[in-house]
């Protein structure tokens, strides 16, 4: 018995998908686990696998399209059986019936049908300005156009003495040629990605009271005890990033109330450490997820960061990898922004939005001196994380990152 295919369900914030592939065809043979087409959620492209077996006797949704979730999109069933009734029962139309009629015919009084005519295209007119040859030569030659001269001659004619006039009596007039230019736009359609990234920030921004607070970190220990590690096993070098996301984890541990969610009626404060780590996209941002970050290594976090950014940016993250975060962190410091305000990442509390490290006079015990400093700012959630609290957060990550040795202890 034909049975439907509907659009699943393949993140927990997915209202709608995009087929970006079909891998199969009508009367193309399907058994379970057959991957039938690609489909683009609101966080990345993954495969849809058949989990029934028959002949494909329908393809609903053309390539490209979004369709809404449990929508019908496909018919699964026995070669040659009917399946109309059976997108009929489900609220589903072929693709023949979605087709756009044409205008239909007016109706004269006498009763006969006019055809509608297809609308004209756009007419346009060039004007023919009257000239002698002589006097377009000599305007040519002085570079005056010919159209601001006034004719005298019959019918408006512009003659000889017209240019010479004009050029007697403008003779300080400078030509300005006109620039023919020409507006154009693109419109490109929003991708789900996108969508989800509008909505979420959207309802971020304007649910939860935001508030900022920046600090500076001396980093020119840091950039010492990097080198050092990276000397002692130069196949693996550690980022700056790494570091990072290494010492908010256990700067977390210490400041719980920053590693909590706003729910409502209660706040939960997480025990657990997971980092949210920003990946720019050609569509926007996804935020892969490094769990239990306080209890890795840099090595760790180092191999697991490159290798969720890289699954990021070909869109192959799977949705239990971009789910849980407790804490999010942005870096665009690798793009020399000294410094920016991040938008919360439900449903953090908080989020770090970390920029370059730039060598800059500071006045070191008493001295003005060049170090390595990086401005670190802290979006807050202000029913969540006060003031003080969020304050405290980032002295202990000043700490971490300005010694970085005591991560060690």
């Amino acid at each position: 018995m034909a049975e439907v295919i509907r659009m699943p369900k393949m993140s927990d914030t997915m209202t709608e998908g995009v087929i970006v592939a079909w891998h199969k065809k009508v009367g193309d043979k399907v058994k379970p686990g057959d991957v039938v087409a690609e489909i683009e959620t609101d966080k990345a492209v993954m495969e849809f696998e058949s989990f029934q077996e028959g002949t494909l006797l329908y393809i609903g949704v053309e390539k490209g399209k979004a369709v809404k979730v449990d929508e019908v999109i496909a018919v699964l069933g026995k070669e040659g059986e009917g399946y109309q009734s059976l997108l009929q029962s489900n609220g589903a139309t072929t693709r023949e019936e979605a087709k756009q009629e044409s205008p239909a015919p007016k109706i004269t009084p006498g009763g006969k049908k006019e055809p509608v005519a297809p609308p004209a295209p756009p007419v346009q007119e060039a004007g023919r300005i009257k000239a002698s040859p002589l006097a377009k030569k000599i305007a040519q030659d002085a570079g005056i156009p010919i159209a601001q001269v006034k004719g005298s001659g019959d019918e408006g004619r512009i003659v000889k003495r017209d240019v010479e006039r004009f050029m007697t009596e403008k003779p300080s007039a400078p030509f300005v040629p006109a620039v023919a230019g020409e507006e154009r736009f693109e419109e490109i359609p929003v991708s789900q990605m996108r969508k989800a990234i509008a909505r979420r920030l959207a309802e971020s921004k304007f649910s939860a009271p935001h508030f900022y607070l920046t600090m500076e970190a001396n980093m020119d220990r840091c950039v010492e005890a990097r080198a050092a590690i990276n000397e002692v096993n130069p196949e693996r070098k550690i980022s700056f990033n790494d570091i990072v996301i290494k010492s908010v984890a256990l700067a977390l541990k210490k400041h719980p109330q920053v590693n909590s969610s706003w729910l409502g009626e209660t706040i939960r404060i997480h025990h657990h450490v997971h980092i949210g780590m920003a990946v720019a996209v050609a569509e926007g941002l996804l935020v892969p997820v490094i769990r239990f970050a306080d209890q890795k290594s840099l090595s760790q976090i180092n191999e697991e960061a490159k290798a969720l950014a890289a699954k990021a940016k070909e869109k192959k993250l799977q949705p239990d990898e971009m789910q849980g975060n407790t804490f999010t962190i942005s870096n665009l410091g690798m793009m020399e922004i000294d410094e920016f305000t991040a938008i919360i990442n439900p449903p953090d509390a908080c989020i770090l939005a970390v920029g370059r490290i730039a060598k800059v006079p500071a006045v070191i015990n008493n001295e003005v001196k060049v170090a390595s400093m990086m401005k670190l700012t802290l979006s807050c959630d202000h029913r969540v994380v006060d003031g003080a609290t969020g304050a405290r957060f980032l002295q202990t990550l000043k700490s971490y990152l300005e010694n970085p040795l005591s991560m060690l202890y």
